[in-house]
């Protein structure tokens, strides 16, 4: 198709500037709640390459529209990042974003500002070819996920009624073509014990003792939960523990214990919290905590911490669109694969069930790590794949 190699030589031809509007962002420091200034300059990014309809929603985020057709195909990348971790460990200072031998570097290259950085481009792009088909396409630049994965989306669908009919993620693939991932969720389980002087515990009830026999049951769980051919075994593992006591001199009366679930296909929310249920005493019990930070617009958006598990068929049109797509703008086939970490698909696919797929550029190994990069390469490829996506579903 004529228009597919004219995005292929537009996203080559702008492939300094995809690296250019990443190393913008950057150097900007955009921990969760903090992104106001990020958001500010991906806007300013957007509205220079010619996009028309940009603003930001009383969360944060930020919204951008190419055309106006009946349907709506949703790319996303949240533009929050972990901190930096120990810099001593980075051998580039991790908001330089430097450019260098055919790399961008810096915290939020991979995670997840490379995916925005190509949006901003593929934006551009179809801008620039005057889009005017089948689709609606938004680009969504999010906030707080690295804090609550899919918490943005939440609100984008039930508070902005924005609700695609197909959605794309650009969390880092190594440009490979995802369609699913485990869910996860978090618990908080509470101990009760007695204190009584260190001198004599066994008038007490120590919740250490209790806490460890829970931890071990976790252990086993772990080993019995179930497993999915495509997207693998659930996980549980306890993450925190910790004790108060009236004296150092004195048994322990409360403790604490912050569990990490991961959710395999099949599992809900429900039977994973029974699961914890069934190993407890009766001194103890559980609960899924919810979320409720302050976003950087002052803006409080609830949400239970329970992420449900998703994915999409192989065989799905969007994901065969996907293939077409690469194979038109690459000569190669798509690498089929899922996430083993969790993104805004939660929300899209896992809660509010509409198809999504990942693709995005920058190696997952980098995720969360110093010395973070991302190929240039891989941020010219993605673009290209985002404006070429919707002139091929129109062709199915």
């Amino acid at each position: 198709m004529e228009k597919i190699k004219q995005i292929r030589d537009m996203a080559n031809q702008y492939r300094q500037y995809s690296a250019e509007c990443l190393s913008e962002m950057v150097k900007i420091p955009s921990l969760s709640a903090g992104e106001e200034k990020v958001v500010l300059k991906i806007k300013e990014q957007l509205e220079a390459a010619g996009v028309k309809d940009v603003r930001i929603d009383g969360l944060g985020n930020l919204i951008a529209r190419v055309g106006n057709g009946s349907k709506i195909l949703a790319f996303d990348a949240h533009i929050d990042t972990v901190d930096t971790g120990d810099e001593s460990q980075w051998d580039i200072p991790p908001f330089s974003g430097l450019i260098k031998d055919g790399y961008v570097h810096g915290r939020g290259t991979v995670d997840q500002e490379g995916g925005a950085a190509s949006m901003v481009t593929a934006a551009r792009i179809l801008s620039e070819l005057d889009y005017d088909g089948d689709y609606s396409i938004y680009f969504t630049f999010t906030v707080m996920e690295e804090d609550c994965d899919g918490m943005c989306w939440l609100y984008l669908i039930e508070e902005e009624k924005l609700i695609p009919d197909f959605a794309v993620i650009t969390e880092p693939t190594n440009l490979g073509l995802y369609r699913g991932h485990r869910g996860r969720m978090e618990m908080e389980v509470h101990i009760k014990g007695l204190s009584a002087h260190g001198s004599a515990p066994e008038r007490g009830k120590n919740v250490i003792y209790s806490g460890a026999k829970t931890a071990l049951a976790i252990q086993k769980l772990h080993e019995e939960l179930k497993d999915d051919e495509f997207l693998g075994k659930g996980s549980i593992a306890p993450t925190v523990l910790t004790t108060e006591t009236p004296s150092l001199c004195a048994i322990p009366d409360k403790a604490f214990m912050h569990i990490d679930r991961r959710l395999t296909w099949g599992e809900t929310k429900e039977s994973a919290v029974a699961e914890v249920e069934n190993i407890l005493s009766d001194d103890s019990e559980v609960s899924v905590p919810i979320y409720a930070r302050v976003s950087y617009t002052g803006k409080i958006f609830k949400q239970e911490k329970y992420f449900p598990t998703w994915k999409i068929p192989e065989d799905h049109p969007l994901v065969q669109a996907g293939v077409k797509a690469h194979i038109a703008l690459f000569d190669e086939d798509a690498r089929i694969d899922k996430w083993t970490f969790s993104t805004n698909g939660v929300a899209i696919c896992g809660k509010h069930k509409i198809p999504c797929i990942g693709f995005g550029p920058g190696n997952e190994i980098y995720a969360h790590a110093p010395n973070e990069k991302v190929p240039m390469e891989h941020l010219e490829k993605a673009s290209a794949f985002y404006a070429a996506l919707p002139y091929v579903l129109e062709e199915k």
